[in-house]
């Protein structure tokens, strides 16, 4: 049968379990037994991937903690799934869903005494009429034809163990807040390892060892006081002391300590409950800890490092390079100066990645860290320009053989003591916020201008150009790429603006404004059939066009056509709206959510957001009697990504949404937006940066417009919007090009090109100017 959505009201099913099913208890379940008419439920808490047995059915298994007892381990028990509703089942499950199952066989479990579970398993499979529901998230990728049943979800209500009650054996939900920390390490296996200690206000210390093959599966830890939640963490007694492991289905949550922070879940998995009473623990746990927890760090600023000092140091990664098989090379910036002389790694300029321009501009404020042996491999890994936080550097003082002089070394040594170790923080962190806003302050000086970039060794053999030595100055000294036109010669301003218009130039100039400050502003949308131009409309546009449209009910017949599947849902927050999306099929089958288009009817922004993070396209449509219909263009009529794609209203045609289905039908649709827009009649709207530079040369001053979808600053238009860093990019860029606080004679010189153009209305005439052919140089964005 297909995908049945059963609503809940009241925590309970609107279509509740067929009458004849009576909930059954895991410690009753005995094999050869009669439980036809029963029904098992739990707490999913491990799940392995699908298998295929010799015969090649397809076997999926999970774990399932029974509701009576969450902590126990024999009130658990193994689920064997087989055929295909292993595969449809492994597509839509998740940790912590609620599990149902009917129909299942009980047979002795050969594994009992290995796992510590029910003595019995369960199994599961189409063939003998088997039905599973699921009571989890709401999941939008529902397979044809399964007996699987998917419910609205319920969090459920866990109970939290404080640190003094722990017993060995058991299973158990706890509160911590953080005294000590290892970040995650790899192993002497395979497994990335964290080792973490926790105190509550029971004056109890529980230090907790956690492996998993995936280190983004383990706490997310930033610092000492920050507050953890471990959900199924096995406690064992060791050397009189307690001990945490982890266990199937471990979980955590990790909270900023900080009293008055925003209370912001890391959460170690994609699925998490976390209700509003959970809050008043946060917050009752940063008091507490605030007043007996002491969680002042070494120091964290590279002005304040003295010799021989263990520190903690938030910075930013501007280069790495492999110096040997068993050491790393980091080159690091906090904004601030070493008091001492540093030591430089020795290694090949062309063996250290990073953006040469850069290094070079701070080559007065990074530092060279040597990293270590089990280090060395995430050390690999690190993006440059991400933002880390390294545990215990060692600044050991020393002089070379031949050297009077001494200077610091800086060292993250191999293994874990002390907390050693580094740690990538996210763009939110805020740490990272405050470094980043004081990065942004730091005056480089005079010696750190880019004017001095003419010492700086770049390969001259990249671009396209015609003339070689030309290329590279402007490479180097410029900012810029002509991209054509190699003929034409500098030009003063004074000569431009003294000659008719239309005509093209090369020119050489300095930029002494720009408009708009805020760059944000700078984005429109333009229409190439009439020329037209308008503001991006803002998220509260959207929302109340949407808001507009789900007053009018999806229609009914409208759902499940020849080349649609819908599936409805009713929401459970105080508004109860109506959902209903319509996923495209090609052929008989939906394909993977990536290349997948799909309709919705009656969801929010926010919703429609969470749809195109996991499929290729959404396009937001309402019902009428025959129809389903795209909204007012005032909307977007398509979403990819974090791309919201417009239609111009004067040059468009809306046609029906029924012209998709010609799409759907082909071989491979490629749903690429330019496609989608001309079958819908639909002239769209391209995203382009609209600016005004001020250019002077020291003959004259002239305004030259900026009018570029993407070449100019190597950055999409259409991603600007919805990127802080392609956002910080640009900035950074406008930065370089007019450098805040200089005087003119202090301002970098750019080549570009620019051509005139008459502007004539009914009374006036003038002559404007528009910049072209030019592109930033990479070195520089």
């Amino acid at each position: 049968m297909p995908v049945e959505l059963l609503k809940i009201t009241k925590e309970q099913s609107e279509t509740p379990l067929p009458n004849h099913l009576k909930n059954e208890d895991l410690k009753h379940l005995q094999e050869g037994c009669d439980h036809t008419n029963k029904y098992i439920q739990g707490i999913v808490i491990l799940f392995y991937p699908v298998t295929k047995l010799r015969d090649g059915t397809d076997f999926f298994k999970i774990v399932l903690q029974g509701l009576d007892d969450l902590c126990s381990r024999i009130n658990s028990i193994n689920i064997l799934i087989y055929g295909k509703m292993a595969k449809d089942c492994a597509k839509i499950i998740h940790h912590g869903d609620t599990f149902i199952v009917a129909g299942f066989k009980v047979i002795k479990s050969p594994t009992a005494k290995e796992d510590g579970r029910h003595d019995c398993h369960l199994e599961v499979s189409e063939e003998t009429g088997s039905t599973i529901y699921v009571r989890g998230y709401p999941t939008f990728f529902f397979p044809q034809n399964t007996n699987i049943n998917i419910l609205l979800y319920i969090a459920p209500k866990y109970v939290y163990t404080p640190l003094n009650q722990l017993k060995d054996g058991t299973i158990v939900n706890l509160y911590g807040i953080v005294k000590f920390f290892k970040p995650p390490y790899v192993s002497k296996g395979t497994d990335y390892c964290s080792v973490v200690t926790v105190v509550d206000p029971s004056n109890v210390k529980l230090t907790c060892t956690l492996f998993s093959g995936n280190p983004d599966s383990l706490p997310k830890i930033y610092k000492v006081g920050d507050i953890v939640r471990f959900h199924r963490i096995k406690i064992r007694e060791y050397s009189g002391q307690m001990q945490g492991i982890t266990s199937g289905g471990f979980a955590s949550l990790t909270f900023d300590g900080t009293v008055g922070a925003p209370v912001v879940p890391r959460s170690s998995s994609k699925m998490y409950t976390f209700v509003d009473e959970e809050h008043k623990t946060i917050e009752e746990l940063r008091v507490w800890a605030a007043s007996n927890i002491s969680i002042s760090g070494p120091a964290a600023k590279l002005s304040g490092v003295q010799p021989m000092l263990f520190f903690d140091l938030t910075c930013q990664l501007i280069g790495k390079a492999k110096v040997d098989g068993s050491s790393f090379l980091l080159k690091v910036w906090d904004g601030t100066e070493c008091p001492y002389p540093t030591w430089r790694v020795p290694v090949e300029a062309k063996d250290v990645e990073g953006e040469k321009v850069v290094l070079h501009q701070l080559r007065n404020l990074m530092v060279d860290i040597l990293v270590y042996d089990n280090h060395v491999q995430l050390a690999k890994s690190l993006q440059i320009g991400s933002f880390l936080r390294i545990y215990s550097i060692h600044a050991k003082q020393a002089s070379a053989d031949n050297e009077d002089v001494s200077h610091i070394e800086f060292h993250l040594h191999g293994g874990t003591c002390y907390g050693r170790g580094i740690g990538v923080l996210p763009e939110n962190n805020p740490d990272v916020m405050e470094l980043k806003a004081f990065l942004r302050s730091v005056d480089l000086g005079d010696g750190q201008n880019m004017e001095s970039m003419f010492s700086v060794e770049l390969d001259d053999t990249s671009g396209d150009y015609t003339g070689i030595h030309s290329a590279f100055c402007v490479y180097v000294y410029c900012f810029a790429v002509l991209t054509d036109h190699q003929d034409l010669n500098n030009t003063e301003l004074k000569t431009i603006m003294n000659s008719k218009a239309p005509q093209e130039y090369r020119i050489r100039a300095k930029l002494r404004t720009y408009k708009p400050q805020k760059l944000r502003q700078s984005v429109k949308l333009h229409c190439s059939k009439c020329n037209s131009l308008q503001e991006v409309p803002n998220r509260d546009e959207f929302d109340l066009i949407l808001e507009r449209s789900a007053i009018t009910a999806s229609n009914p017949e409208l759902h499940s056509t020849s080349w649609y599947d819908s599936v409805t849902w009713t929401t459970q927050d105080q508004k109860r709206k109506e959902i209903t999306i319509h996923f495209v099929r090609h052929g008989e089958v939906v394909q993977d959510p990536e290349n997948t288009l799909l309709m919705i009817e009656g969801g929010t922004s926010r919703e429609i957001r969470k749809l195109t993070k996991k499929f290729k396209c959404v396009i937001p449509v309402r019902s009428t009697e025959d129809d389903l219909e795209l909204l007012d263009l005032s909307a977007p009529f398509l979403l990819q990504g974090s791309v919201k794609y417009y239609g111009c209203k004067q040059c468009s045609t809306p046609k029906s949404v029924q012209n998709l289905s010609s799409m759907a039908a082909e071989l491979h649709p490629s749903w690429e937006p330019t496609e989608i827009a001309q079958v819908l009649g639909i002239e769209l709207l391209q995203y382009v940066f609209i600016m005004r530079f001020t250019l002077v040369d020291g003959t004259g001053a002239l305004n030259a417009y900026l009018f570029d979808y993407e070449k100019f600053f190597r950055i999409p238009a259409s991603e600007i919007l919805t990127s802080s860093f392609l956002q910080e990019r640009m900035e950074t860029t406008m930065n370089m090009l007019c450098p805040p606080g200089r005087k003119l004679d202090d301002l970098p010189w750019l080549e570009c090109f620019i051509k005139s153009y008459n502007v004539r209305d009914e009374t006036n005439h003038r002559v404007c100017y528009q910049i072209f052919d030019t592109i930033i140089a990479e070195d520089v964005v």
